[in-house]
């Protein structure tokens, strides 16, 4: 049986989720009775803190890993094959977010969040153990990033559940908690494993998480009890609004690029002479400086609109990529790392956003878990076709060149989805 929730029930919706939403709907949907605050609402954003902290903070400290394997644990594997593991961790957690995306819309929120919260903890204990190449990728790439997804894919349903004016705020928030996993995590990583080992530092990342997904299974739940929404898994109608099927693609394709930088960043410090030692606090760095990004992007999406903060910020992503594999000092890699991370947070804490007006609240689980499944494709591809651009004769220059590019053309559809919802150039949205 569905589990319990309580809450009123949705008002009317802003558009049903079997058609396409119009111009006007999108811009001035019917209002429900959101709370946008309070103690409940709140505790909830700090629940989502902390699963975005145990599953994308931990996804964005694959860096460390890699050049960790890279130069330690698998120097016989090329990089292309090491970031396998990591790409496919991260696609993991978008992949099946169709399949969680329903469920939770039919009220099956706690039979997937803890199980999927339990294999987290597991297959982090687990990766202690591993010693072949296969063995990560099974546990560290399979386990984690399925069950990741398991946790994380409902999460911004849960948040449009409670907040609707302040959804920037509440979203931000949620997002830096990625941006304290991603800071802490691998600074923990380098300490722990320069101490204690690998091994005794991959049990301490599994007693951390066991912490931070008990606070989250405690503090999140959904306030609208289950939405009567006719069709299966996948709502193909919803990509006869061209909005969403441009925002979807979109997704595809800045994912292609999005996780070059921060993959990589690490791996050109040594090559230009910087100390291993230091390399590995450029993933902190970067995340650190997305929290500040995260925050602000919350903020001035709450006054502009998601997508106008989105598309500029997002093409200074794209330029700093671009510049990237040219910062040939330790200072220039630093800048471009803090500079990377502020601006990439933005996009990374807003992309949920557009969608959850573009539908009914009732389907937003569904309508986000396609995007998401997408959106997984050019997560799981990108740092592989990076890794292997850069054993080619263009080097980091050319990943540079193609990731940044990747960057741009997801901004242009962005941008196109933007005019086709409001008819025009000028607007917030």
């Amino acid at each position: 049986m569905p589990e319990e929730t309580s809450g009123p029930a949705s008002a009317e919706s802003a558009c049903d989720s079997r058609i396409s939403c119009t111009k006007d709907e999108y811009e001035s949907p019917q209002e429900e009775d959101y709370p946008d605050g309070g103690l409940r609402a709140w505790l909830v954003v700090a629940g989502a803190m902390c699963n975005s902290f145990a599953t994308f903070g931990y996804a964005n400290s694959w860096g460390v890993f890699q050049s960790y394997y890279q130069e330690e644990l698998l120097i016989h594997t090329s990089p292309s094959s090491i970031a396998w593991i990591g790409s496919i961790q991260y696609a993991l957690m978008f992949l099946p977010g169709l399949i969680v995306g329903r469920l939770f819309d039919q009220g099956y929120l706690r039979a997937v969040y803890l199980p999927s919260s339990a294999v987290i903890v597991i297959a982090t204990f687990l990766v202690a153990e591993c010693k072949e190449y296969w063995h990560f990728l099974l546990c560290q790439g399979i386990a984690i990033g399925l069950a990741s997804s398991g946790v994380f894919s409902s999460t911004p349903a849960i948040i449009a559940h409670w907040f609707k004016k302040r959804r920037g705020v509440a979203i931000s928030f949620y997002a830096i908690g990625v941006s304290l996993g991603g800071t802490i995590l691998p600074i923990v990583a380098r300490f722990l494993i320069a101490s204690v080992g690998f091994r005794w530092a991959m049990r301490t990342f599994g007693f951390i998480l066991m912490v931070a997904l008990g606070m989250s299974n405690l503090l999140l739940r959904r306030r609208l009890p289950p939405g009567k929404v006719e069709g299966g898994l996948v709502n193909l109608t919803a990509f006869k609004y061209a909005p969403y099927s441009f925002y979807c693609l979109s997704g595809l394709i800045i994912f292609l690029g999005l996780y070059t930088l921060l993959t990589y960043v690490a791996v050109t410090a040594v090559s230009i002479g910087i100390s291993q030692e230091f390399a590995f606090y450029f993933v902190a760095i970067a995340n650190a400086s997305s929290l500040a990004g995260r925050f602000m992007g919350g903020v001035a999406c709450d006054r502009l609109g998601a997508m106008n903060t989105m598309i500029p910020t997002t093409i200074a992503s794209a330029a700093i990529t671009y510049g990237w594999p040219y910062a040939r000092t330790k200072g220039s890699l630093i800048a471009v790392t803090v500079l990377y991370g502020y601006f990439s947070g933005i996009y990374i804490s807003l992309t949920t956003l557009p969608l959850m007006a573009m539908g009914e609240t009732a389907d937003v689980g569904r309508r986000i878990g396609m995007f998401f499944s997408i959106m997984a494709v050019g997560s799981l591809a990108g740092p592989p076709i990076s890794g292997a651009i850069s054993s080619g004769p263009g080097g980091f220059a050319a990943v540079g060149f193609y990731a940044g590019s990747c960057m741009l053309v997801g901004v242009g559809l962005i941008t196109v989805s933007r005019y086709l919802i409001l008819g025009r150039w000028m607007g917030k949205i």
